[in-house]
């Protein structure tokens, strides 16, 4: 009895044998054509990326570096910033923020002058004012202005009361010294500062065509000589920023 029944269970094994060897081979061969559609799908995902990176970065050229990458994003930024800049600039001359100049302040040399200094003023003080003109604009401007190409003015707005005292007093110094520079549509106050400082950059090359552009303030002593030899390392330049920069956080929200 015992063999007859193993000899039934092993007959049932080799009738079952075949049927799980197909199943067997079946599921192989779909696993076989799953992953080699895997690997060719993959393969033309490689080669368009390839195609398109050639394409993107100078048709079978290396790759663009990362360093190369940031200093496209800066110039595109600064590129904008430019652009708002000069639409600041055309907005300003629309709104009448660049004021007729004076016969005086008209008249220039025929060869530009090598800088413009706007030195920034206020009300109430002459004293500083008398300094400067006993130390380094001691010459005659005109002289200074002739000899050296160096255009130095100082620079104030208006009374918030218009034609008062304040008005009045700095209208009478400028007529003994000539040496103002007068934003007839500016009122001088300290939170304008900024406003100040726009208006008279476009002022000033509205009015003159020199190399260098300057802005100090009136408790600075300028050493025109250091000066002079510093803007000349930079003359091939054809645009430089020359000063102290903003450390810290820049605040770009209006």
């Amino acid at each position: 009895m015992q063999s007859r029944g193993s000899n039934a269970r092993f007959s049932a094994m080799g009738m079952r044998s075949p049927i799980s060897s197909l199943m067997l081979a079946m599921f192989a061969a779909m696993a076989s054509l799953y992953v080699a559609g895997r690997l060719w799908q993959d393969a033309q995902n490689r080669v368009y990326f390839t195609k398109e990176l050639d394409r993107i970065t100078g048709q079978g050229h290396s790759a663009i570096s990362v360093a190369d990458t940031l200093k496209i994003i800066e110039c595109r930024e600064q590129r904008k910033k430019l652009s708002a800049l000069e639409m600041e600039l055309t907005a300003a001359r629309q709104e009448g923020f660049i004021s007729k100049q004076s016969s005086d302040m008209s008249k220039t040399p025929e060869k530009g002058p090598v800088i413009v200094i706007g030195i920034f003023t206020s009300f109430g003080r002459k004293n500083d004012r008398d300094a400067i003109r006993k130390a380094w604009m001691s010459t005659a401007l005109k002289k200074m202005e002739e000899k050296k190409g160096i255009v130095a003015r100082f620079v104030i707005g208006r009374s918030a009361n218009r034609g008062d005292s304040l008005d009045r007093s700095i209208d009478s110094e400028n007529s003994q010294t000539n040496d103002f520079f007068i934003l007839e549509n500016h009122v001088e106050a300290p939170e304008e500062l900024s406003k100040k400082t726009k208006l008279f950059f476009a002022h000033a090359a509205d009015s003159w065509t020199a190399d260098y552009y300057a802005k100090v303030n009136d408790n600075v002593f300028v050493n025109l000589d250091s000066l002079g030899n510093t803007l000349a390392s930079y003359l091939s330049d054809p645009r430089v920023y020359i000063g102290c920069m903003k450390s810290g956080e820049v605040f770009s929200e209006q």
